[in-house]
């Protein structure tokens, strides 16, 4: 009981004013005394945690946690792409024309993921990542490459689960979730780091003011629960090194880029 209550204060329901109602909860002092039964129940590392546990004044302050200088070591290569956060590496393929996504059971069109054919077209016969941030989860967003940006859009009005019965259940819930797609160029080959965010309240907060971006920058966090989808343009790959299903954390080499694309 105790866990399902932190996991609805966290990813939410799908009721805006149950969800409102829980998110002010959790943003309330009157949470404090849940921050360390939380940090219990999900297993958290206080010791990689920039501040210890008795500072968090509300639920959702230690959700949103920064972690200390080099808590998540960067991959050294030079052609390596990293993970943007630390989840679950729910799903990954080859984006193929006609089908693109096959999350538990249903089928997501690229086109709706990005709102037009037009942001699809780079992306057909390339790679997709999908990656499901648990409650347990460090919440922050870093840039898995180094790029520059060269667009940054918002979709999707409503809200509705992104957590494994959301996938298998929902209504499409990656195409209408709120979203917030960062495209990067790299080296001359686009990489969108698509930013899905929970049910109902739409809390995806940028924190990067840069054109250009480093490999494991911060470029956002999420306030509620999460996903994060990555989409490849053919050719900026070269291999993948991830398993679907598999425990990553940010830093962690997840594929390497085409040494030609990363050498000019």
């Amino acid at each position: 009981m105790k866990k399902l209550l932190f996991r609805s204060c966290i990813e939410l329901t799908n009721h805006r004013l149950t969800s409102s109602a829980l998110r002010n909860f959790s943003r309330s002092k009157i949470s404090k005394p849940l921050v360390k039964p939380f940090a219990r129940t999900f297993h958290l590392n206080d010791s990689e945690m920039k501040r210890p546990l008795n500072e968090y004044v509300h639920l959702h302050d230690l959700f949103i946690r920064e972690l200390k200088p080099g808590s998540r070591p960067i991959d050294k290569n030079t052609h390596s792409l990293i993970s943007p956060v630390d989840g679950i590496m729910a799903q990954h393929g080859d984006l193929r024309k006609g089908t693109v996504f096959h999350v538990k059971g249903q089928d997501y069109n690229i086109e709706e993921m990005l709102g037009s054919a037009q942001a699809a077209e780079p992306y057909l016969n390339g790679h997709y990542f999908i990656l499901y941030l648990s409650p347990s989860h460090y919440h922050r967003i870093h840039c898995p490459v180094d790029g520059i940006i060269k667009r940054q859009w918002q979709l999707g009005g409503r809200s509705y689960p992104v957590n494994t019965l959301g996938l298998r259940y929902g209504k499409r819930p990656l195409s209408r979730n709120y979203r917030v797609i960062s495209e990067l160029d790299v080296n001359g080959k686009h990489l969108a780091i698509v930013k899905v965010g929970a049910m109902n309240i739409n809390t995806i907060e940028l924190t990067h003011n840069e054109e250009r971006l480093y490999k494991g920058d911060e470029m956002a966090y999420f306030s509620f629960g999460s996903t994060v989808v990555l989409l490849c343009e053919n050719g900026l790959l070269s291999q993948t090194d991830i398993e679907e299903n598999s425990e990553v954390r940010v830093g962690e080499k997840i594929a390497l880029l085409n040494q030609k694309e990363t050498t000019s």
